[in-house]
């Protein structure tokens, strides 16, 4: 059954059937973009020699009572953004960032881990950020979401395909990240991936009901305050926030708890199954979703994000992927329990 697996247009799974390579030719986009960011001063590591995280890098939150949810008129009801819902959570630790590629990139050298992305030898990557030469070696791509090209070789190391690198990006948060690969992460770091409503508390920033992590408005004094999709989606990004596709794990303001990129950047995977109406009749004390499902849920939004086709970068917007999935825009940040 996988009834409840519907990306959004900015996600896709492996669940879903692809088209031919007849497809890839027949999209009349307008050129690709430049896989990395703008011109902006780096920011964080600078090198893959991350030491193992530690909760000294962590924010303390004191949990308590939130109100968590939306009736927004700008949301999704069918992905259970609603109803308005008071919830409470314990205290617990959350990372300030996504994920970097450099953190990840210490995980790797000190367990050899292979991500499945690497294992299936295959991920999605959206069409403007592939190479000619690549993109010549496309055979599939994502049926009903055909700006997502199945690019061989295309991994967490090789972003756009095995012609790509990471190594001008190591402060940008690491990609092409399934939800078993950041459990195993989490495992090695001594962390956990938050529960749903623990990212939810945490992304709001003290803040109660508001839209975003920030308030109520997209760009405030016409200022950009996150990595989002500026222009006519899925071909033409003017790159007004000054990013194509992810930005450093520090970019732009912190919320008012000092959490980073809580609104697009990346899609962030959190503990819970997905389900769009279980929140409905369960308990509102540290709710960690049902006991089983299909896919998993995803918090954030991304770089990709369009209020014109999904703007699932406010804070109560959820999506869902199934835990084998990977692409060029899902990442994760760490919990971890606080200690009683």
């Amino acid at each position: 059954m996988t009834e409840d697996i519907k990306p959004s247009c900015c996600s896709t799974s492996r669940a879903q059937s692809t088209s031919p390579a007849s497809t890839v030719q027949s999209l009349a986009f307008e050129g690709r973009l430049a896989s990395k960011s703008a011109d902006k001063e780096p920011s964080g590591e600078s090198s893959a020699s991350a030491k193992l995280p530690s909760l000294e890098q962590m924010i303390y939150l004191p949990g308590g009572t939130f109100l968590m949810g939306t009736d927004d008129q700008e949301g999704f009801p069918q992905d259970g953004e609603g109803p308005v819902r008071s919830v409470t959570i314990d205290p617990f630790y959350i990372d300030p960032c996504a994920v970097s590629n450099a953190e990840f990139a210490a995980f790797v050298e000190a367990t050899g881990y292979r991500t499945e992305a690497e294992r299936f030898g295959w991920s999605f990557v959206f069409h403007l950020f592939v190479s000619e030469q690549t993109a010549a070696q496309v055979q599939q791509v994502a049926q009903r979401t055909p700006w997502w090209w199945n690019v061989e070789g295309a991994d967490w190391a090789h972003p756009e395909g095995p012609d790509s690198s990471i190594a001008d990006r190591l402060d940008h948060p690491v990609i092409h990240i399934s939800w078993n690969d950041a459990q195993a992460y989490c495992s090695w770091a001594g962390k956990r991936l938050p529960t749903e409503a623990e990212w939810e508390y945490a992304a709001r920033g003290g803040l109660e009901q508001k839209r975003y992590p920030w308030g109520d408005l997209l760009k405030p004094g016409s200022e950009h305050l996150c990595n989002i999709w500026q222009g006519k989606f899925p071909d033409k990004n003017n790159q007004s926030d000054g990013y194509a596709g992810t930005a450093p794990v520090r970019s732009f303001p912190p919320n008012g708890y000092g959490l980073y990129n809580v609104s697009g950047n990346v899609w962030e995977w959190c503990a819970d199954w997905f389900n769009p109406t279980w929140h409905v009749k369960a308990s509102p004390v540290n709710p960690k979703g049902p006991a089983q499902g299909t896919s998993r849920v995803m918090r954030g939004g991304s770089y990709l994000c369009h209020k014109s086709y999904c703007n699932r970068y406010r804070v109560a917007a959820r999506s869902s992927n199934t835990p084998d999935s990977s692409s060029g825009n899902m990442g994760f940040r760490c919990a971890a329990d606080a200690k009683s």
